[in-house]
């Protein structure tokens, strides 16, 4: 470990441009490198849902949790609840980088409870959203077609943010990815 406070290194992005097979690339790649953490989130989705590797939660407990200040983050999208575990703070206090996929919208939230934070603001083409949406199978393509073409929340701006154009095949990707988080 570092002497120093950890970052939190925050990866945001529209639905669809990768971010869950970029930080699981990471965190097989940083697996053995006590420097980084990836911890998992608490979903209201069932765990065989399909996507990243989660712990899932129902509505009525990730309340009754989130009530109990039980996450050190948590947010509504796309009607699930996320949460981040408590265990977040701890680790950036012990020179641990946090790697956590957010929304946009907590952001500036993220910021204020614990600096110093890091934005990898994820893109991807069209025509890569599409096909990953496809692929993913939890939308029919009438919800995939919908989802591209509603106008997406702006990128987060500041000097803490850095944009990460994810078009390239699986392995360069999650390379050049692991690259900016060390």
């Amino acid at each position: 470990m570092t002497n120093g406070r950890g970052t939190l290194l925050l990866v945001v992005g529209p639905s669809g441009v990768g971010k869950d097979t970029l930080i699981a690339g990471a965190r097989a790649t940083l697996e053995n490198d006590g420097r980084f953490a990836f911890p998992q989130r608490f979903i209201t989705r069932p765990s065989d849902a399909g996507g990243e590797d989660h712990i899932a939660i129902a509505p009525e407990e990730f309340d009754r949790v989130a009530a109990e200040d039980g996450f050190s983050l948590h947010w509504c999208a796309h009607g699930m609840r996320y949460g981040l575990p408590n265990e977040v703070p701890d680790l950036l206090a012990n020179g641990v980088n946090v790697v956590a996929n957010i929304s946009r919208e907590v952001v500036d939230l993220a910021r204020l409870l614990y600096p110093p934070v890091r934005v990898i603001s994820v893109t991807a083409s069209r025509q890569a959203l599409a096909a990953r949406l496809q692929q993913r199978g939890r939308e029919t393509p009438e919800e995939i077609e919908a989802r591209l073409n509603r106008p997406s929340n702006a990128a987060p701006v500041g000097r803490d943010v850095v944009h990460f154009q994810n078009d390239a095949p699986i392995d360069q990707a999650v390379s050049r990815f692991v690259d900016l988080l060390r």
